[in-house]
């Protein structure tokens, strides 16, 4: 019989995407530490090098690559190189795209439609697949999944977004289930409004909105426990519960009446 252990969860080697900014960079600072070895990816190569040097001077080892996740056949040798290299044992794919139709616009971009599902669904969907191969050969890991609360609604002036985050939702509690056998924890991550560039770009309310570092605590100690998902704040898995009690009818108005907009990127 295998001996339990109270051990707090110690992953050596972790690989973060997104990690050039918001939570993916505070996960980094989180879990920086002497003995333990960081592959940032991002796309902003001076961030990344801020980053570095931040995590080094807690005691981390740390490397960083620049990565476009729109080239999913690149991210995936990356990737490929990154594991036969370092072995990470927990891979956290953070990055994400997210877009607003704008209004009086009958539809949102075609190009940008693209943009978020490579992004936001292809390519970590291939990357995590990855990650699970290594990992069952070298007997477990754990593996992190950024989605969204709006991939519990069909949000009509944001169908790409939150369409790609229900597919990843739907390919975390299926790939979970297919690589427990294998020792590896797939939990997803589904966070709402939480204060980094890419909400601040919205206008309007940012209901329950949580601070970028309390975001990566709450995504930490989920990996830690192996939680299947994470949503959070809390209102908004309460929100999850009571919207599917809604009549369908009553549901398509509410989403319809939703006036959001979002500020050019920068």
């Amino acid at each position: 019989m295998k001996a339990e252990t109270t051990a707090p969860y110690a992953p050596r080697t972790i690989l973060i995407t997104g990690a050039s900014g918001g939570i993916g960079a505070e996960l980094a600072r989180t879990y920086a530490a002497p003995g333990r070895k960081l592959i940032l990816w991002g796309r902003n190569p001076q961030k990344l090098a801020d980053l570095a040097t931040q995590c080094c001077s807690l005691g981390a080892t740390v490397e960083t690559r620049e990565v476009d996740l729109c080239d999913g056949q690149a991210a995936l040798s990356a990737y490929r190189e990154d594991d036969a290299a370092s072995s990470p044992d927990l891979v956290i794919l953070g990055a994400g795209l997210s877009d607003i139709q704008t209004p009086g616009s009958t539809t949102e971009s075609p190009d940008k439609v693209l943009q978020l599902a490579q992004v936001n669904y292809s390519t970590p969907v291939a990357l995590a697949t990855a990650a699970a191969q290594g990992m069952a050969e070298r007997g477990g890991g754990r593996i992190a999944l950024f989605g969204s609360v709006a991939a519990f609604y069909e949000l009509p002036f944001a169908a790409s977004y939150s369409s790609s985050k229900a597919g990843l939702a739907f390919f975390a509690k299926a790939a979970g289930l297919g690589w427990r056998q294998h020792d590896i924890a797939v939990t997803l991550i589904a966070p709402g409004f939480v204060d980094t560039p890419m909400s601040q770009r919205l206008e309007g309310p940012r209901p329950f909105l949580v601070s970028a570092k309390k975001a990566a605590r709450l995504c930490a100690r989920a990996i830690a426990r192996r939680q299947a998902v994470c949503v959070f704040p809390w209102p908004f898995r309460v929100l999850e519960v009571l919207t599917r009690l809604v009549p369908q009818g009553l549901r398509e108005r509410i989403l319809l009446a939703l006036a959001v907009g979002q500020k050019d990127a920068r």
